[in-house]
Formats: C-alpha cells, structure tokens, sequence
C-alpha cells in the first residue's frame, strides 16, 4: 500500500492516529524509529528550522517543498504537510499542489487565510471570503495527478466563530475536499460538535502556541476526533535538548560531565544508516568491478 493510501486507511480507522510535527528529515527518522505511523510537517517548525524565524509567511513554496521532499525521502510512513494559503493566487496554489505531489507527500492542507499567511496563534491573521477559499480548492484538485493524494481543506476563523467553522467546513467538502479541519477549535465543547455536525473524519491540533488547556489523547479518542497533530513538538524537544547540553558545555567547561548524556555514535549512525549505506556502496563497487572483469573476459579470451 502506498504512504498516500495508508495516510487514508490510518485517518479513517478506530484508533486516534498521532502524527507528531517534524521539521526536517532526521527529526522525521527519529520520529519513524520509536514506532510512529505518519508524520505533519508545517511552516511554523519548517521555518524555525530553515531560517530561525517566526512563522510569518517569509518562506517561499519552493523552499517549502524542497524541505518537505527530504523528509518524505527520510521515511516510509506518511507525510502530511501544511501549504498556509496555497502561496497566493489560484494559479500559485496550483503550482504549489504539483510541487509537493513530486515531494512525495501523502496530504496537503490548504486554509482560508489572506495571503502572506501567518501561525493561526499569532494576532493579525486575516480571512478570506469563502467563495475564494473554494477557488484555492478547485485549483488544487484540478493540479492533482494522484487521487490518492488528500487534500484538507482547514479554516482558521476560530473558536470565537465556532458556528462559521462548522459551516465552512461543510462548504469545502461540498466543493471536492477530501478532509475539512477547523484551526483553533480545541475544547471538548466545539470539537465534539465539529465530529457531530462536520461529515468526514476530524483532525484537532495540540500546540504549545494554543496558550490553553488542551485536552489530552484519551479525551480525544473518546470525543471520536480520527487524528491529531503535534506541529511544534520535535523542534521544541530539540531546543530544549540542545539548550539544556549547550548551556551545560558553556558553563562547565567540560565535554566530561554531558558527553554521558548524549547518544553514542553507534547509535546515531544506526538512525541515519551508516551500515546500509557502506553496504550498498560495497555493492555497487562489486558490480563495477564484475562489468570490468567480463569486458576483459570478451576481449582477452
């Protein structure tokens, strides 16, 4: 089965699936080791870990999708990723969908923001006019080669519109997408009517940027949400490790007392396939020399 179809098969089983939020191919490898089944990949950890910067709509779709190709090449489990507003007009959405199919990821989660987009938790996002929302999910389905490749469509008028969100996400799967996500609806209240009142499968969204208190994996699963993502959670566990070993090396001015702490190089080049590669250069070298020695062979019978 395909990552694109086992991205669908995982969303519209019993179980919550948990896609943890990665921001670059070896933070996916480590996520895929402990056992995972699929991964989201969205522009606020993205940004942070190509430019160390807020997520404000300052990275451009290409570098968006060059990012999301090596994490898709990383692992073998599914990849969903965020596309903000689809990168501007229709026809940027439509180069956009075209652009992270040959990424290789297995959705694509487009919302209903004003272009540039910004992290739905930061002030000053502005909404677009349904209508053109639907035009930005027209385009994408019309880019779109691989049926299998979902489209979610995600709107971020939030929990202060709680009636709007509903309604909104019933227009986009009337209008051909695949899955419809309400941003910042994340009480029990509002998301068990989103589960109630929306006809597809219902992702929520953990974020340490939500500022409240959220509810945890049992109270979702009992609530019938189908998944949920953790968009910043490996980019913070990385700036607290690296934080907590860096200020250690500063201030003890000695490899001694963290290097006990830190993973040992077996295990580093286990995650990133040291052995497997030189194997399968030994390999190739061996098949070179097999093409020389019978080109000898023909020649000096």
């Amino acid at each position: 089965m395909s990552a694109r179809a086992t991205f669908r098969s995982l969303l519209e089983a019993p179980e919550l699936l948990i896609l943890p939020g990665v921001y670059d191919a070896f933070s996916a490898r480590i996520a895929e080791s402990v056992g995972f089944r699929g991964l989201s990949a969205g522009g606020n950890s993205t940004t942070g870990g190509l430019l160390a910067g807020p997520d404000l709509g300052q990275s451009n779709m290409r570098d968006i999708a060059d990012a999301y190709g090596r994490i898709c090449d990383a692992v073998q489990i599914p990849v969903t990723v965020d596309a903000d507003t689809g990168f501007g007009s229709v026809h940027n959405t439509w180069q956009m969908v075209r652009a992270f199919e040959r990424a290789g990821v297995a959705a694509i989660q487009i919302n209903d923001q004003a272009f540039p987009n910004r992290c739905h938790y930061f002030p000053g996002r502005q909404i677009v006019p349904a209508a053109e929302m639907i035009g930005r999910i027209k385009a994408a389905l019309d880019a779109r080669r691989d049926t299998s490749l979902s489209l979610v469509a995600r709107t971020d008028v939030g929990a202060e519109n709680l009636d709007e969100a509903i309604e909104r996400c019933q227009l986009y799967l009337e209008a051909g997408a695949d899955y419809a996500k309400a941003q910042g609806i994340d009480s029990e209240a509002g998301l068990s009517r989103l589960v109630a009142e929306v006809p597809c499968p219902i992702t929520a969204t953990l974020s340490q940027a939500a500022d409240n208190d959220l509810l945890d994996f049992a109270d979702m699963e009992r609530i019938g949400l189908a998944g949920v993502t953790l968009p910043t959670i490996a980019i913070y566990a990385a700036m607290q490790g690296q934080l907590a070993v860096m200020r250690a090396l500063r201030e003890g001015r000695s490899f001694r007392a963290i290097g006990a702490t830190l993973p040992s190089a077996q295990a580093y080049y286990e995650l990133v396939g040291l052995h497997r590669e030189m194997e399968r250069e030994l390999e190739f070298e061996k098949s070179a020399a097999a093409v020389i020695d019978a080109a000898r062979a023909r020649r000096d019978p």
